[in-house]
């Protein structure tokens, strides 16, 4: 039996995505070769692979079997054909695309873009916007990085724990709450503004609330932390976001921040990235730049995990 390795590397591509289309995009042929190429992965395995159902495709048990595996033969491969060699970063020619919560992105990000063009002069960088809704761009290699606040719900997209953050109230100075003691009553009662960025009106502390047999006046949704924060100044709304998330504002605007009166779970911040980045080791110079920067701005404690990495702190805000 000849073996070819190119089949290996279409049916690790068809597996994780799901489609031949979006195999083809990921190895950049056309879905004709990929369609051949699943025809002959058909052909040798004698299972179907991928079966239609309506209007997607799903794997067939078979090909669930051998998932993990495929991916991990094809890893082997690479490195068999790649030798390791250390990472020329004064020479290293690549744009790294980072998707960072707003509050990260504003603390971090100049600390970060100074790191990474210190290290390596000819990467670029780009930090983009969190999106409104839940998409693919990190497992099809359109992001490299990506902060989190839970854990993937795919096996193929990798997570580290970078630390965890509690939230407070943000006021401005002379809001009736400043002037205490503040209660679970007292904070429910005041007028709110959550931080969604889809526009919910509801959060976590909304389901608390609610255990207490109390319910909160939401008048707004804004999409980010900053906004959040200039409306609890310009407006008077409270705001519930994590206690990192003002610390910069403490002073630029001179918001006060109390304990919140509610027992919330802490909120963790995860950084995650496709696992065809595993053994990339640029990308692992980027992961590691990224939880330094996070560490440098906030100054917390390291957590165990993966070498190199930051303390306690967490971004996400309430809502999503």
């Amino acid at each position: 039996m000849q073996l070819d390795l190119n089949l290996l590397t279409a049916l690790d591509a068809l597996l994780e995505e799901g489609s031949v289309a979006g195999a083809a995009a990921r190895l950049h042929v056309t879905a004709p070769a990929m369609s051949r190429s699943l025809g002959r992965i058909r052909k040798a395995t004698g299972d179907e692979i991928l079966v239609r159902t309506g209007r997607t495709m799903v794997r067939t048990a078979y090909a669930q079997s051998v998932q993990e595996r495929v991916h991990d033969l094809v890893q082997q491969v690479h490195d068999v054909l790649s030798p390791e060699r250390e990472v020329d970063l004064a020479t290293l020619e690549r744009v790294f695309t980072v998707r960072l919560h707003d509050v990260l992105a504003t603390a971090c990000g100049p600390a970060l873009f100074a790191a990474v063009h210190r290290q390596a002069p000819a990467a670029r960088l780009r930090l983009v916007a969190e999106s409104g809704s839940d998409t693919p761009e990190l497992r099809r290699g359109e992001v490299d990085l990506e902060s989190s606040s839970a854990v993937p719900s795919v096996p193929d997209v990798r997570h580290h724990l970078v630390g965890e953050d509690r939230l407070v109230v943000a006021v401005r100075p002379g809001h009736p709450l400043a002037a205490g003691p503040l209660t679970a009553g007292s904070y429910a009662a005041a007028e709110h503004a959550t931080v969604s960025r889809r526009g919910r009106l509801r959060d976590p502390v909304d389901d608390v609330l609610g255990g207490l047999g109390l319910e909160r006046s939401v008048l707004a949704a804004v999409p980010s932390v900053a906004a959040a924060l200039n409306l609890a100044l310009g407006a008077a709304l409270v705001v519930t976001v994590p206690e990192a998330a003002t610390r910069a504002a403490r002073h630029e605007l001179g918001l006060l921040t109390l304990p919140l009166p509610l027992e919330m779970p802490a909120i963790p911040l995860y950084l995650t990235w496709h696992q065809r980045y595993d053994n990339d080791r640029a990308h692992r110079w980027l992961r590691g730049q990224v939880r330094e920067a996070i560490a440098a701005v906030f100054g917390a404690p390291g957590v165990s995990g993966e070498p190199g990495a930051p303390g306690a702190f967490g971004a996400s805000g309430a809502g999503s």
